[in-house]
């Protein structure tokens, strides 16, 4: 007997039901699925309305009364909703692959106003620049193949987390207080953990990797890394550590804490870079990207954090550090620290630390294409349940795209006929 063949709208079906099998409320599931195609439909704006107009046209007040309130005032538990869009594409990733990496990163959603939750003016990434936004924390899930977002978590700043107004106006929750990013991350690799997904050496971008504490966190809790840092940071030439402590004079407390000396001290990473032979650098390919191979010249070397060791009794482990110096450049760019084991080749850890291209991508995608950056409420638990209904949606395309080879389009989700006559509120009259 022949097989039959799934076909894309059974595989969407499917997974709808999954997902609202752990909303609460079968109530909840119509205005899921209208959300998720809203947000898989072709569109330039996918707010609320826009998104309601394509699905019922001929009902746009009332798809879009109960899509809202669905998506920033149902209480449905994001954390389940992702955990069911993590699994879906996971039983995909792994055909390809086992999970290569944890990348942690943060993106930027530039916003007007000040009301919106966790506004405010700081770093955003996509412009590059100091700017009113709001900045969410993930960690997604990688391989060579494909990755998706696992974690998603609004970066509440200081002044909002104090302001016991503006948080009421947003609902924030009583348990939320202010949190660095890196603090937030660890939170979130403590759900990964709990939640016994497949572990993978973590990476991220200085932001979070220059922050000694950070390590030392993941390290306790048994996790590799492989972290940025800046050339600033300083470490223990190869075959150098501290000095011991000073020797017991026999009199008071045994000293414990390890020296310097001006002869004897650390080096930046970026002057230890400058002073190594050009025969230690190696150019290495890592991936086939738009323009051509990917290379660039690597040297890892064997060394030892020296960050506050001077308050410590033993010497910080050695790690590997990694540094990349294009050809083209005038001096080393990018700057790496990892726990991984001596066994790990210089080839391996570029193409690990590479990885977050791919993180950088599934945002990209997220905003351009699903909206991740269109959502139009103010709420806490707006934010959230948009964000990862967009990372819903995303793990479903990621899923086909994993599944098919050539990937197909999601063709099957159209747009309903519009009615004779009908215009969108607030578009232009025309002539």
């Amino acid at each position: 007997m022949a097989r039959r063949t799934v076909s894309d709208e059974e595989w969407f079906a499917e997974y709808v039901e999954q997902l609202g099998a752990v909303l609460g409320h079968a109530d909840r599931r119509p205005p899921l699925e209208a959300y998720l195609t809203g947000l898989l439909l072709p569109g330039k704006r996918k707010s609320v309305e826009p998104m309601a107009a394509k699905i019922e046209p001929r009902r746009v007040r009332a798809c879009h009364q109960s899509m809202h309130h669905f998506v920033a005032n149902a209480p449905w538990d994001d954390d389940a909703v992702l955990g069911v869009a993590v699994d879906y594409v996971l039983a995909q990733m792994v055909r390809h692959g086992s999970v290569g990496a944890w990348l942690i990163d943060d993106t930027g959603i530039p916003k007007k106003g000040r009301h919106s939750v966790g506004v405010a003016r700081q770093y955003c990434g996509v412009l590059g620049k100091r700017a009113n936004c709001q900045v969410a924390v993930a960690i997604s899930l990688a391989n060579a193949t494909m990755s998706v977002p696992c974690f998603y978590q609004l970066y509440l700043p200081e002044t909002w987390a104090k302001d016991r107004v503006r948080r009421a106006e947003a609902y924030v929750p009583d348990e939320v207080r202010f949190q660095t990013k890196w603090r937030i991350a660890l939170s979130g690799l403590d759900d990964l953990l709990a939640e016994q997904l497949p572990q993978a050496p973590v990476v991220a971008d200085a932001g979070y990797g220059d922050v000694t504490e950070f390590r030392d966190e993941l390290t306790e809790r048994g996790l590799g890394y492989a972290v940025g840092i800046k050339a600033e940071t300083t470490v223990w030439r190869p075959g150098q550590q501290p000095l011991p402590p000073k020797p017991y004079s026999g009199k008071g407390r045994r000293p414990k804490k390890l020296r310097r000396s001006a002869e004897h001290h650390p080096i930046a990473a970026g002057q230890f870079a400058l002073e190594l032979p050009k025969r230690a650098w190696s150019t290495v390919n890592w991936r086939e990207g738009t323009r051509g191979l990917m290379q660039s010249r690597f040297v890892m070397k064997r060394v030892r954090p020296a960050h506050r060791d001077r308050e410590r009794s033993e010497p910080r482990p050695h790690e590997w550090l990694l540094v990349e110096w294009p050809r083209n450049e005038p001096e080393p760019t990018k700057y790496w620290l990892s726990n991984l084991t001596k066994r790990a080749t210089l080839d391996e850890m570029v193409r690990l630390v590479k990885l977050r291209w791919r993180v950088e991508r599934d945002f990209q995608e997220l905003k351009d294409e699903l909206g991740l950056d269109h959502y139009e409420g103010r709420g806490w638990r707006g934010f959230h349940h948009h964000g990862v209904l967009c990372i819903a949606a995303y793990a479903f395309l990621a899923a086909e795209r994993a599944r098919l080879s050539p990937p197909a389009p999601v063709a099957f989700l159209r747009p309903a006929a519009l009615p004779q006559g009908f215009r969108p509120r607030g578009a232009a009259t025309s002539a």
